[in-house]
C-alpha cells in the first residue's frame, strides 16, 4: 500500500485533487520529472480529461494504446506527467500541452496538430569527445549534437519526431512563462536580469498585463512566439 500509493493529504499541492475521501491516492512512479513536479498519467485521465472514474477504467483505456505522451505510446498508470509534456489521444484528434495555471495547480491547454511540439529548457551544457555536445534539458532527458550555439536557458522546440526544429534564445524582449514560485503561471516579456552576488542566483523583471513582477531567474522558461494559457 505504502509503496504504490500516497496519502492525499501529502500530495503534492499542484495536484487538483479533492484532499479529503479515499485516504491513498496513485504515487508517480521513477521517470523524468521528480515527484513534486509530476502528476501521474492516471490522474491527468481522471482529473483533467474526465475520461474515466476508476483506476481499473484508466488501465483498461491505456492497455488499448489509446494515450500518447510526447508522441510515445504509454500504459503505466502512475507514469509521471509534467509541465511541459503533451499528451495526444489519436483517436478523438485531440492534443494537450501540460501546464500551470495561476494558483500552481496543473492543467491542461488543448493545442491543434500543428502545434504538436515540445519546449524544453536547457539547464546544462557538456562537451564531450569527438566534438560532440550534451545538453542536459529541465526534464531530464539530453540531447547529442555537434558544436552548437545553444546556452544554458535557452528554450528548444522539439517536434515528436526528436528533432529539434526551433530555438528560443534566453534575452532581453522574449517571452517567458514563470513555471515555480509564487508567480506560477504567470507570463509576459523579460525586461531585466538582477544578478546577485554570492551564491544566490539572480532575479529577473517581467512585464506581465502591464504590470512589473520580479521572480528568480530559475524560475523562467523562454516560450518565444508560443502562445500558452493559463487561467
Amino acid at each position: 500500500m505504502v509503496k504504490n500509493h500516497l496519502s492525499r493529504l501529502n500530495a503534492p499541492k499542484s495536484w487538483p485533487i479533492k484532499r479529503k475521501g479515499i485516504k491513498f491516492i496513485v504515487r508517480p512512479s521513477a521517470g523524468a520529472h521528480n515527484m513534486r513536479e509530476c502528476i501521474p498519467l492516471s490522474l491527468v485521465l481522471k482529473e483533467l480529461l474526465k475520461y474515466s472514474r476508476t483506476t481499473k477504467e484508466t488501465k483498461s483505456i491505456l492497455n488499448q494504446g489509446s494515450i500518447l505522451v510526447n508522441g510515445k505510446v504509454k500504459n503505466d498508470h502512475a507514469l509521471p506527467v509534467g509541465f511541459m509534456d503533451i499528451i495526444s489521444v489519436p483517436s478523438l484528434k485531440k492534443n494537450y500541452r501540460v501546464l500551470y495555471n495561476l494558483k500552481g495547480k496543473f492543467m491542461l491547454q488543448e493545442i491543434d496538430e500543428k502545434e504538436v511540439v515540445r519546449l524544453a529548457k536547457i539547464e546544462g551544457k557538456s562537451l564531450l569527445v569527438k566534438g560532440k555536445v550534451q545538453l542536459n534539458l529541465f526534464d531530464g532527458t539530453n540531447v547529442l549534437l555537434e558544436k552548437n550555439d545553444y546556452k544554458v536557458g535557452d528554450t528548444l522546440v522539439i517536434g515528436m519526431d526528436g528533432k529539434i526544429v526551433k530555438h528560443f534564445k534566453f534575452d532581453i524582449g522574449v517571452n517567458v512563462y514563470i513555471m515555480k514560485g509564487k508567480k506560477v503561471g504567470m507570463q509576459g516579456k523579460l525586461l531585466e536580469v538582477k544578478p546577485h552576488k554570492g551564491k544566490r542566483g539572480a532575479n529577473i523583471i517581467v512585464e506581465v498585463a502591464g504590470e512589473k513582477v520580479e521572480t528568480a531567474k530559475e524560475y523562467a522558461f523562454v516560450v518565444g512566439d508560443v502562445e500558452l494559457k493559463n487561467e
